[in-house]
């Protein structure tokens, strides 16, 4: 095993600990998956991502065939979607927190809007989710998702699974966090504000913050 796999390894069940202790992946839901040369490594099906041992995550070739450690979670193959479509994309994050899981549990006439589940309500979800588009339902690892997922993600590093959770992409395994945690503050925020008027960016703000701070 490679200097840099184990380094990844290691980085895996770090941010599986910490997202674990902030409450974001109850009981044995979520998952992590990060690229490699030579494959990936993606987190266990059915274990907790606050109790992952390094020897235990599930490495996969490049040809999609299981190679070593504990089987990989069912989502295997949406991750794999996802790395296809984002080539630039090195770490995916998928967590089942409450509000952003909430926010894809509402009829789609509650979203914002037909591109986006969630208002650009702070300049922070605009430079680190953007728009989040809801991905119809199917059941979790459904091939079927796996195919849905690549037309959304193309175009979008975070998605929302109908009836299920947040899908993040990034650049590396703490931009894939970063961005997670904004999406779901962004979902608790949302919820909250129900019943008020929120003051949310205007088209020119988010404009600017995208310049401003470019994906």
């Amino acid at each position: 095993m490679s200097t840099a796999e184990t380094k990844m390894r290691e980085q895996i069940c770090a941010l599986g600990a910490k997202l674990a202790a902030r409450g974001l992946c109850p009981g044995t839901s979520g998952n992590i998956s990060a690229r490699i040369a030579d494959g990936w490594l993606m987190t266990p099906t059915n274990s907790s991502l606050g109790e992952l041992e390094p020897g235990q995550l599930s490495k996969i070739d490049l040809s999609g065939k299981h190679v070593a450690g504990d089987l990989p979670t069912k989502e295997a193959l949406l991750h794999r979607s996802v790395y296809d479509v984002r080539p630039k994309d090195g770490a995916i994050v998928h967590l089942h927190c409450t509000h952003a899981v909430a926010i894809s549990c509402l009829d789609p006439s509650c979203h914002h809007n037909a591109e986006t589940t969630l208002p650009p309500i702070t300049p922070y979800f605009v430079m680190r989710v953007g728009k989040l588009p809801l991905v119809p339902y199917f059941k979790p690892g459904d091939p079927k998702l796996a195919d849905a997922i690549r037309d959304y993600a193309k175009g979008h590093r975070a998605v929302l699974l109908a009836n299920h959770g947040p899908v993040v992409a990034g650049t590396s395994l703490s931009a894939a966090s970063a961005s997670i945690e904004e999406l779901e503050e962004t979902a608790k925020l949302h919820l909250l504000l129900q019943g008020f008027k929120p003051r949310i960016l205007s088209d020119r703000e988010v404009r600017d913050v995208e310049e401003a701070y470019p994906s």
